[in-house]
């Protein structure tokens, strides 16, 4: 499959962990996934999700966080990171999107980053659509928190800049020494533009693949906010494509 290794996004097997975390992380390594990127541990320490990962032969690639979490508990977030073996901490997702809640983020988002950085860690953010509406200087959102808050990286998710009419080889590009995570998403080319398996889709992957390859990201993740299948066999369907055709 190549260098750079592949990771499940476990919000795509969010019902499955609920009912049995321990039996979907299993799963996951027997679909021939290198890692994966946490939404939460399911209830169990970060000890346990440790162990469970060892046994497994998984690698914690990164951990979305909710933004109160980062805020008012960032000790103990970064604490876990280290438990479970993690580098990068990521800001999955944002309620809150006047300009004055972005202005107010981009302050946040600087003390995090910073703080994560002392302690080893990086701090990255992982975008939707909304992010690319315009602020009033011109620049979008996204454009607006990169550029103020230095220490922050990206983790691009390509369906959401795909959904907003963006390229995703673009954003990496100008971006290319501050994109280690990049969520590999693929869409239906039909007017409801749904989320897609790799492959099954009208992403050029492979275009995001080259330019991955290029700039040096760390990790691929594979995430599908849902599914019109069981979201295993999704995820199975996606490492298919990419056993196939990543080199």
């Amino acid at each position: 499959m190549g260098n750079i290794p592949v990771a499940a996004q476990l919000y795509t097997l969010r019902n499955e962990t609920a009912q049995d975390f321990k039996g979907t992380l299993k799963q996951v390594a027997d679909l021939g996934f290198d890692g994966v990127e946490f939404a939460g541990f399911g209830g169990h320490s970060a000890e346990e999700v440790k162990e469970m990962l060892e046994e497994f032969g998984l690698q914690a690639a990164s951990s979305h966080v909710p933004l109160a979490d980062l805020k008012n508990r960032l000790d103990d977030v970064i604490q876990d990171q280290h438990t479970i073996g993690s580098s990068f901490v990521v800001c999955p997702y944002i309620e809150d999107r006047t300009e004055e809640d972005y202005h107010a983020l981009v302050e946040d988002l600087k003390g995090i980053a910073k703080q994560c950085q002392k302690e080893g860690l990086t701090l990255c953010y992982h975008n939707h659509d909304f992010e690319l509406e315009n602020l009033s200087d011109g620049r979008t959102a996204l454009q607006t928190i990169f550029e103020e808050v230095p220490e922050l990286e990206t983790e691009f998710d390509i369906y959401w800049l795909k959904k907003a009419g963006e390229e995703p080889v673009e954003w990496l590009e100008a971006y290319r020494n501050r994109s280690p995570l990049v969520h590999l998403k693929d869409m239906t080319t039909d007017e409801e533009q749904f989320f897609a398996e790799l492959g099954t889709g009208g992403v050029d992957l492979k275009s995001v693949e080259e330019k991955g390859k290029d700039i040096g990201v760390k990790w691929w993740i594979v995430e599908q906010d849902e599914s019109r299948r069981s979201p295993i066999e999704s995820l199975e369907i996606s490492m298919a494509y990419i056993k196939e055709n990543f080199s």
